[in-house]
């Protein structure tokens, strides 16, 4: 019965230390993928103003009309 005890404790103590570990590498990728959105924001932003300002500069290049 003592044996079955103990077993059951070294179980119980494997789970939690599974369980610890696991919620902190939920907590790092959470925070991965929060930072990997950021760059995702920051990077669209980028490629709009560059899309915008190269549209500026296109539009300022005379057609084959003139």
């Amino acid at each position: 019965m003592d044996a079955e005890i103990k077993g059951l404790e070294e179980k119980v103590a494997q789970f939690i230390e599974l369980n610890h570990r696991l919620r902190a590498d939920n907590l790092a990728l959470r925070q991965e993928l929060a930072q990997a959105r950021e760059e995702n924001r920051r990077l669209s932003e980028k490629i709009d103003l560059a899309k915008d300002r190269l549209e500026s500069l296109l539009s300022k290049i005379p057609g084959e009309d003139a």
